[in-house]
This record gives structure tokens, sequence and C-alpha cells, in this order.
């Protein structure tokens, strides 16, 4: 039985979605569950999966194009894996996107060392010319394509790698990722539309990683998870946002919403761009569940597989710009939210304590804020805060 493969069911804030990549090709069997086609969004990849085991028949919407909500991507035959094609598969690449949504049996016929060859290589049929008698492919044919350098609609969908010669001059260029180009976006509407200003203070790291080394390994296995320092800054974060509730806040028009509740978003890189999972509640949770969602969510995150969900909402942002190396910058916010806190690199510094210098590891802390909402103090003092509890880990757990 022919079913029809539809785009997933967008959400308000999602208008349409690009097919990023087919997974199989016409003719491919499938089993039930198996990932088809990923849908590239502003926001996420969402996956399409198979509801049956069968074969894939056409390809309707090839690697590239735009779908909408609920839009048919592809033809399936359930139950019809001993019906697959005897013909090359169909390519679903962007240059073989008009082909690809052609059925099979469109496939020229091939000789069997040719069609062979053609398999192997996992190639279009219809993309190699033919100069054999009628227009017929030899096997020279295929030799002579698989020769042939990709055609740019081909290269712009592989990674940037540029091999350059002494005194060459290349350019390469690609389309942005919907999710890159949303990003980007974002990113300047903040900065075009709220009146950010950036504090900064720095915060004595000594404290929490002498309680890492003393109790790290009984925490990781009494919890299954390592100690980390994000979990002890979400922790903090979380109480100074309690003291300071516009600092949780976010701007609604002419309105002001105040927030009773602490969804603090902790960005993660990943190869399609940044993005910024949600840990909901986090005043409800202990050190570890933090620390297990964290971990969860950047394995989602590596792997593609964060949902609308996981990274929509937010009252908070917490940046770990020190993973790369920083040492200092200025994050810029994630609108609604009205501050965002950027962590940076851990760096041996000589300090002044009580009249003697001593070498102590030291990290800056920024934190960006729109002043149509948050005042200086307030902000200063909302940091300061934080710095404090950082610094003497024990305020967190007597509630001081």
């Amino acid at each position: 039985m022919a079913i029809e493969i539809k785009a997933p069911i967008f959400p308000e804030s999602v208008a349409d979605g690009t097919v990023a990549t087919w997974h199989k090709k016409v003719g491919d069997k499938v089993i039930r569950d198996e990932v088809l086609v990923d849908i590239e969004t502003d926001k996420v990849v969402l996956e399409v999966v198979a509801t049956a085991d069968g074969v894939l028949t056409q390809i309707i919407k090839g690697e590239g194009e735009t779908v909408l909500s609920q839009e048919v991507l592809a033809v399936f035959e359930t139950g019809a894996a001993s019906l697959a094609p005897a013909a090359a598969p169909v390519s679903a690449a962007p240059v073989a996107a008009a082909v690809a949504s052609t059925p099979a049996a469109a496939t020229p016929d091939l000789a069997p060392s040719v069609r062979k060859a053609v398999a192997e290589n996992q190639l279009d049929a219809n993309q190699i010319a033919g100069t054999g008698r009628g227009g017929r492919i030899t096997k020279e044919d295929v030799t002579a394509h698989l020769s042939t350098p990709a055609t740019p609609a081909a290269a712009a969908t592989a990674p940037v790698a540029l091999s350059l010669a002494v005194g060459e001059r290349v350019e390469k260029r690609v389309p942005m990722t919907r999710l890159r180009a949303k990003v980007a976006e974002r990113l300047l509407s903040a900065s075009q539309s709220t009146a950010m200003l950036t504090t900064f203070n720095e915060v004595n790291m000594k404290p929490i990683m002498d309680m890492r080394k003393a109790y790290g390994e009984r925490f990781e296995k009494r919890h299954g998870v390592r100690l980390g320092f994000m979990s002890l800054f979400v922790k903090a974060s979380v109480e100074a946002l309690k003291r300071f509730p516009s600092v949780n806040a976010s701007i609604d028009g002419n309105d002001i919403v105040y927030h009773g509740f602490h969804d603090v978003g902790v960005a993660v890189s990943s190869e399609r761009g940044l993005v910024v999972p949600i840990v909901r509640d986090a005043e409800r949770m202990n050190l570890a569940e933090i620390e297990k969602n964290i971990l969860e969510y950047g394995k989602k995150a590596r792997d593609g597989k964060l949902s609308l969900d996981d990274i929509t909402g937010g009252t908070f942002t917490i940046s770990n710009g020190g993973v790369f190396g920083s040492l200092l910058s200025t994050p810029l916010l994630n609108p609604p939210q009205t501050a965002i806190l950027g962590m940076h690199k851990i760096q041996e510094r000589p300090m002044a304590v009580n009249g003697q210098v001593v070498i102590l590891p030291m990290m800056y802390l920024a934190l960006s804020y729109d002043h149509r909402l948050i005042d200086g103090k307030e902000a200063v003092s909302f940091l300061v805060t934080i710095k404090d509890l950082v610094e003497d880990p024990a305020l967190l757990l007597l509630d001081l």
C-alpha cells in the first residue's frame, strides 16, 4: 500500500523548513521508525521516520527545497521490501532534486555491467551522459562521470575546506543554514532593539575547585555524573535571580512580565550553530539534577536531536565562552530575556590577599543587561551576589 510521507506539524513560531538530508534513496528498504529525512527549521532539525517497513518509491522534495507543515515529502510503499526496483537508486542530492521527484521506473535501461558500476558508486544514471548506440550508457561513460568534478550545487553542501597553493586566491560561497541565519537575525535584533549594557567582575574559583577536588569522586559515585562548574553557576544564578526579580523578567511591548519560575538557558555550540536548551524549574533541582540535564542537552545538541520544546522559553541565559579559551567578552542578550551571564576562562593571576600577593585561579564574569528594565546598581548587585556565592559555596547550602 502506498502512503505519503509528510513534513512534521510545525509550531506557530516556525513558518516552514528546509530538507536538509535524505538518509534513504528511492528503492531503499526501510525498517519502521528508521530515519528517512532531516528537516531543518529556524530553531532545530526535525527527523521524519518511517511509519512501517517497506520501500521508498518516490522523493518529491529534494535536499535544499523548502517545505511547509504537513507537505508531502515522498511516497512510501509499505510491506514492499521484496518489490525494490532493480534500477539504480535515485540520488537525493540537490543537483538531482528534479530527477528524484520522478518514479524509479524512469531510470534508463542499463546493461548488467553498467548497472553494477552505477550501483557500486551510488550514482544517478539520469545524470550520466550516454555515448553508446541510441544514447545508451557504457562503462566508459560511468568512468568518465566519476572523474568529472562535482557541480557547484552539489559542492555547496560539502563542508567548507579550501586547499590553497602558494600564490592562489580562492573563494568559496555557500548559503547559510537556516539555523545560522536565524541566530544572525536574533543577534542583530538584540543589538538594535535593546539598550544593552555590560558590567564585569572577577571571581576567585579556588573555593569551588577545592570543593570539587575534595568531593568530586564521591559525588560522581553517588549521582553517576561529574560535578562541573556550570551547575554551581546555575544554582548561584537562581539564588541571585530570586533576590533581583527584574533580572528574571522580560519586556513585552509596554509591559514587564515577572516570572515566578527560573528557566535557565545554557548556551551550547553545535555543528549547525549556537543553541540554548533550557533547564526548566532550575530552582527545584539539586546540583546532580542540573548536571544531568546539561549533559543530556549537550549530547542532543551534538547529535542534532534537540526538540523545539528543549529550546523554547527561558527567563535567563548563561554562556560559557571559557571552554573555547575566551578570557573576556560582552555576551549579547537573548530577547525577550533582559540579562545574560558570561563565564570565561579560568586563569591564574597574582592577587592581593590580606596585604600579600597570592596566585589564584581567577575568572572574569560579564553580565549584559537591558538598561530599559534593569538599573546599573541592580545589575552590579546581582553580579556581586553570584561572585559571593561562588567564592563561598557554603552560602548556597545555608541559604544565606
